[in-house]
């Protein structure tokens, strides 16, 4: 664990991020944001490592984060997303989606642009629960029900799905350029179409038995219909959403509620969850593993069940590691990735040889050698 670096920043933080490298360079990001919730005055804050960092007496850049600058915020930081190198997406508690503007040399964040009460009861404001954007689009989701479309460069809202659920939705991602997934409080799956006119969803999935509440969701980067959710009950869901209405299938990962999940976004053998039992796992899919060595390293086999088989013909090595059917050539292994159990861990993001998480601990944990 000597690769973790951990900074304690006096804020209980609910999302980190790391700032998108440009494709030209080859790069590792040096640069993330953090959100923070359940403070008396919340933040959207810049923070660097790495060459931004001091060096030491070896001549080494030390690890540890540097506060580049922040933001006043409005509300809990329920989601944050980088919209482009530029720009930062916040979600609110106060049901406002808002666009900070981040200057080319990192040294001031200001906020730009505000959606106020897109979120909104009948009588109150309603948590903006989630956001996901594709440059110019934005899609959020609250606690209303109600799945939102803008466009970074206009003012007005685009679209509102006014009803979308009479559940609260928890999470948001891109399928395809029209296409999102939400996840509901009530264990369901839906596909929107925004080529439609309709306010009904193109598909509905759902987890079969009890209703528990799925908080997280994330695309596989390079096969879209490769679903991973987690839930109240901290259950990593796999999903092939061209197959069947059900999980493909269900992982025991962690002992309480699943806050995030994440494929690696150019390996994406490898998967990140963290949850509100302190813990951050690494999860690997490795074909034809010896079982008896993974289990020597202490590594139990956590797959519960297989409910479909890979299409025939499909050959992509990525999907059949997910979706392999036959288990015995297919592992899943596990990884601890913080030094020990803390409090919450709210959040990740993993790009390139990088992690991110923060914790209601206060404290934000870097790993720059991921191996990926």
């Amino acid at each position: 664990m000597d690769c973790i670096n951990a900074k304690y920043i006096s804020q209980k933080i609910s999302k980190t991020r790391w700032r998108p490298v440009s494709s030209a360079s080859l790069q590792q990001p040096d640069v993330f944001a953090t959100g923070s919730w359940d403070n008396e005055n919340n933040k959207v804050s810049i923070w660097s490592v790495g060459d931004h960092g001091v060096s030491n007496i070896d001549g080494e850049f030390d690890e540890e984060p540097q506060l580049l600058c922040d933001s006043q915020h409005e509300g809990d930081v329920l989601d944050l997303q980088f919209l482009d190198q530029d720009r930062l997406v916040s979600a609110s508690s106060s049901g406002a989606v808002m666009i900070f503007k981040l200057q080319t040399d990192c040294q001031a964040v200001s906020l730009a642009h505000v959606w106020k009460r897109a979120h909104q009861y009948s009588c109150d404001n309603a948590p903006c629960t989630a956001i996901v954007c594709r440059s110019p689009e934005i899609v959020s989701v609250g606690e209303d029900g109600r799945v939102i479309l803008y466009k970074a460069d206009q003012t007005e809202v685009v679209r509102v799905i006014e009803n979308a659920d009479s559940s609260t939705i928890h999470a948001v991602t891109f399928l395809r350029t029209t296409e999102v997934l939400t996840v509901n409080s009530i264990g369901q799956l839906k596909m929107w179409d925004f080529r439609q006119q309709s306010d009904s969803p193109a598909q509905i999935l759902s987890l079969t038995g009890d209703r528990v509440p799925l908080h997280c969701v994330d695309k596989h980067p390079n096969q879209q219909h490769i679903v991973a959710t987690g839930g109240q009950d901290g259950m990593l869901c796999i999903w092939d959403v061209r197959q069947g209405n059900t999980p493909f299938s269900l992982i025991e990962a962690h002992s309480a509620e699943m806050w995030e999940v994440h494929f690696h976004p150019s390996n994406p053998n490898h998967l990140f969850t963290c949850s509100e039992d302190g813990s951050l796992l690494h999860w690997e899919t490795t074909s034809g593993s010896d079982m008896s060595t993974l289990l020597q390293r202490g590594w139990n086999s956590r797959v519960i069940s297989h409910s479909a088989v890979p299409q025939a013909g499909e050959n992509d090595s990525v999907v059949s590691a997910w979706l392999a059917g036959d288990s015995s050539k297919s592992r899943l292994e596990a990884t601890h990735m913080l030094p020990s159990q803390t409090l919450s861990v709210n959040s990740l993001d993993v790009l390139e040889q990088c992690l991110v998480c923060g914790t209601d601990g206060e404290a934000v944990y870097i790993h720059r050698q991921l191996p990926v």
